[in-house]
């Protein structure tokens, strides 16, 4: 058996112990992924962050909105005083639940559209009316449905105006003296009276002709608005 000189193996054990060569191939495809990994860690950044961005900005947009909102609600005044000339009739507006008209009403008065307007249509336990009462149907039809429908969506003490669009002329108001069924629909409720019930049954109680016209004139003075009573 040949021996082996250690020059030979002190070499061959160097060889055995050295690193191995990495391939070229190998080192892209490791670069590759790391670029990947990068990658995807700052779109997920980016993505996060602009998501954030934005949720807090549309909350805050979403603040100022209501905020306004609030703000416009709490300047509207919440109560209008009708001097007539049997008295004043005080009226606290429901901007809830009938806001569109509300606002109409509100700039009406602002422009003096009630000053003069008389009430021309005066129906014992059941409405008075001041304005034109074209548009919403005799008062005999009313008197006729009433007695017909059980509906009392209506109370005692209610201001209310014709439903849909109205003209500068066509605004009218209407003040219930007792609890009356809706009127087919026709009436829409802004406003309930909380001191004056007293006028109101008192212009009631004038002597009417057989259309329910008052034989004497009861009108509007003006209406102010006030935003508290």
């Amino acid at each position: 058996m040949a021996r082996i000189k250690p020059q030979a193996l002190l070499q061959q054990s160097k060889r055995k112990k050295g690193p191995a060569r990495i391939s070229p191939m190998t080192m892209m495809f490791y670069g590759l992924i790391l670029v990947l990994v990068v990658f995807f860690l700052y779109a997920s950044y980016r993505h996060w962050s602009n998501r954030s961005r934005f949720n807090s900005d549309n909350h805050l947009s979403v603040s100022e909105g209501d905020a306004f909102l609030d703000a416009r609600k709490s300047d509207l005044p919440g109560y209008a005083v009708v001097n007539t000339s049997k008295g004043s009739i005080v009226i606290e507006l429901h901007k809830e639940s009938a806001p569109e008209v509300v606002d109409e009403f509100i700039d009406l008065c602002q422009k003096g559209h009630f000053k003069g307007m008389l009430f021309n249509r005066v129906i014992k336990h059941y409405v008075i009316q001041a304005g034109d009462g074209q548009g919403t149907g005799t008062t005999e039809d009313w008197s006729l449905r009433g007695k017909q429908s059980t509906s009392m969506k209506h109370e005692a003490f209610m201001l209310g105006t014709s439903k849909g669009k109205h003209t500068n002329k066509g605004f009218n108001l209407f003040i219930t003296t007792a609890p009356i069924p809706d009127l087919n629909e026709k009436l829409v409720v802004f406003g309930q009276v909380i001191k004056g019930e007293d006028v109101v049954q008192e212009i009631e109680e004038v002597d009417t002709d057989e259309h329910y016209n008052p034989k004497i004139s009861i009108g509007i003075l003006d209406v102010t608005l006030r935003q508290k009573i």
